[in-house]
């Protein structure tokens, strides 16, 4: 990988955590931030999200510090120039999902344009 595609596999990676992080989901604000005007998410319970509903979800405190979204397996590619996708699983109170987005380069920066989860055993 060039260091253009490392940097740019980094900061969606560093996007994907801010937008796990409890204290930046219960900030409407801040999740505007990360996320694409045209985002939409297939989300683990087989519901599609948009930017507008996804905001009541992040917001109601669903992730705590007490009960963090655990991380593991995470790796990205650079698809196109200002195009990056990355991959993970992620473990929340026991409820296991593999993870894929799609990060997008804006002239705001990096931001989520696609997500979806897929339950696993």
């Amino acid at each position: 990988m060039t260091n253009e595609s490392v940097r740019a596999v980094q900061a969606a990676i560093d996007g994907e955590m801010r937008l796990l992080d409890p204290e930046v989901r219960v900030s409407p604000a801040r999740v505007l931030e990360l996320l694409d005007p045209e985002f939409t998410e297939f989300g683990a319970s087989g519901r599609r999200w948009d930017v507008e509903s996804i905001l009541t979800v992040t917001s109601g405190g669903s992730v705590s510090a007490e009960s963090p979204v655990e991380v593991s397996s995470m790796s990205g590619v650079v698809l196109a120039p200002g195009v990056v996708h990355l991959t993970y699983l992620a473990d929340h109170q026991g409820r296991r999902a593999w993870r894929s987005s799609l990060w997008r380069l804006t002239e705001t920066g990096w931001r989520m344009y696609f997500h979806q989860a897929t339950l696993t055993g």
